[in-house]
């Protein structure tokens, strides 16, 4: 049987495969791999009492329970208990194997991409946070600090004489001011949030001299706005990261008049739309490129596009074709 789904792995692309010999040898080594095939007759173990300790890790493996006595009651435990899909040892193993491994493969590369998404949220929420804050300092602060320096200048070139401790005294004070005044610049210019360690177990924002553009991703191409016209919250952040990284200004519609108002703008160029259920392809331009997201071949069928897509897609798949149809004459 190990011959067999080697053979089966091979002919499909996956040539990095590594047996083990049961469920305890699976725990210890399934950290390197993103898909398990999981007997569930094993040596030490059953499959479905080895299905939650793998799930349970850092970051887990996608897992395929293979048995040769399939009933409806253990394809539903391990589903419960957290596996991916479920395959019988019988005539169908040939073709299903393939076919379930891409669309596992697929499935994990989808999180892996909304994890990402969630984490561009989350950090143009922070910068957006951080913006504000800045503007807040500029207005309290700016003020303040110019009659702060203004006192000096006043001081420095009164008709009294100084000391020298108190020259010395007022230049500590004017280096005070303009540290003070660099520090709130570089807030006004910082691009990303990295922070470094501060005492006590806590962390500080790290406003050191290279905070600024230097720290942006620069995108070489921009193709225009693309409309994300999809209704799951989820899907929608993984098409628009994977279309900004195509080089798209994103923009997400809610409806189909918001859909239809940004059709007619200039600088759109695509629609990425979820066909199926409330929302359909709605009227647009004919310069306007549309790509299709399917769950079904009838609705492939049906749907006038550019580009149809089935779902789930590959993430890296789906970013260089957006790309493709951006650079179409």
């Amino acid at each position: 049987m190990v011959r067999l789904m080697r053979a089966i792995l091979s002919q499909h692309g996956f040539t990095d495969v590594e047996r083990v010999s049961g469920g305890a040898e699976a725990l210890a080594c399934a950290g390197s791999f993103d898909i398990v095939l999981l007997d569930h007759e094993l040596p030490d173990m059953t499959g479905i009492e080895a299905v939650g300790p793998l799930r349970s890790r850092p970051r887990p493996p996608s897992i395929v329970v293979v048995t040769a006595h399939g009933t409806e009651a253990l394809a539903a435990a391990a589903l419960r208990r957290g596996a991916d899909d479920y395959l019988v040892k019988d005539a169908s193993l040939a073709h299903l194997l393939p076919q379930v491994l891409d669309r596992v493969r697929r499935e994990r590369a989808l999180r892996a991409a909304l994890a990402a998404a969630q984490e561009e949220v989350v950090r143009a929420e922070r910068l957006t946070a951080i913006g504000e804050m800045t503007v807040t300092l500029h207005h309290e602060i700016n003020n303040p600090l110019m009659a702060a320096s203004a006192e000096l200048d006043l001081l420095q070139r009164g008709a009294d004489p100084l000391t020298e401790t108190q020259r010395a005294g007022l230049e500590a004070m004017r280096e005070s001011l303009e540290r003070i005044r660099d520090i709130v610049f570089r807030m006004g210019s910082l691009r990303d949030a990295r922070t470094t360690p501060y005492p006590g177990n806590l962390r500080m924002i790290d406003l050191g001299e290279d905070t600024g553009g230097a720290a942006i991703e620069v995108r070489a191409i921009s193709r225009g706005v693309a409309l994300v016209f999809v209704e799951d919250d989820a899907l929608a952040q993984v098409v628009g990261a994977v279309a900004r990284e195509a080089g798209y200004e994103v923009e997400r519609c809610r409806d189909v008049a918001a859909f239809e108002r940004g059709s007619r703008f200039v600088g759109t160029r695509l629609a990425v739309i979820e066909v199926g259920g409330a929302l359909e392809i709605p009227s647009r331009s004919p310069e306007l490129r549309t790509v299709a997201l399917v769950r079904s071949d009838e609705s492939a069928r049906q749907t006038a596009a550019d580009l149809v897509v089935r779902l789930p897609f590959d993430p890296w798949a789906f970013g260089e074709e957006l790309a493709a149809l951006g650079d179409r004459p």
